[in-house]
């Protein structure tokens, strides 16, 4: 990611210079194309973020209503406290979870029955599935979408050493499931 560290910003504050001349660190432009500009290089994470957290919704819708979510709230970004891409990404995970939502409420699916593969092989999808949600955003911040921990940690709004905490947590509850016997 293009992005700077989240505290490069207060560093540069500190160092005496301005948040804003901080690469990355720029307030969301006021126009239109200014803030296509601005949001562009973090779109493809946007869009595999959404997907891994509302994998039955359209990943184009959650990732548009995050931009019409970003765009309407341009004004409250502060580069001080974060990357535009930890913010982005903050903003998509809240409304994949509002297309979880949605999506549950109106869709009765049923239940799938577990794979019959002879081998007993790996199911990756079946075993993130069973980790918490706290988890699985973890896990889905910090190893699908490529976000660092101090990233993931300002998506989840929550401190780096809980992310790490999560991380660890998920990490213990996906080995057993994962494990290949002989």
């Amino acid at each position: 990611m293009a992005d700077r560290h989240p505290a490069a910003g207060a560093a540069a504050v500190a160092a005496g210079t301005s948040a804003a001349a901080v690469p990355g660190a720029a307030p969301a432009p006021g126009d239109a194309a200014g803030f296509a500009d601005w949001v562009r290089p973090h779109l493809a994470a946007m869009a595999r973020l959404a997907a891994r957290l509302a994998p039955h919704a359209d990943r184009d819708d959650v990732v548009q209503e995050a931009l019409v979510r970003a765009w309407t709230k341009r004004r409250q970004y502060e580069p001080g406290r974060g990357s535009a891409s930890s913010w982005l990404l903050a903003i998509t995970a809240d409304q994949s979870r509002r297309a979880r939502r949605r999506s549950a409420a109106s869709t009765v699916r049923p239940v799938a029955e577990p794979a019959a593969d002879g081998d007993g092989g790996l199911d990756l999808a079946r075993a993130l599935d069973r980790l918490s949600a706290r988890q699985r955003l973890a896990v889905d911040c910090f190893y699908y979408a490529g976000l660092s921990v101090a990233e993931t940690a300002a998506v989840m709004g929550c401190a780096e050493g809980t992310v790490k905490s999560t991380l660890s947590d998920a990490r213990a509850r996906l080995r057993p499931l994962l494990e290949v016997t002989p």
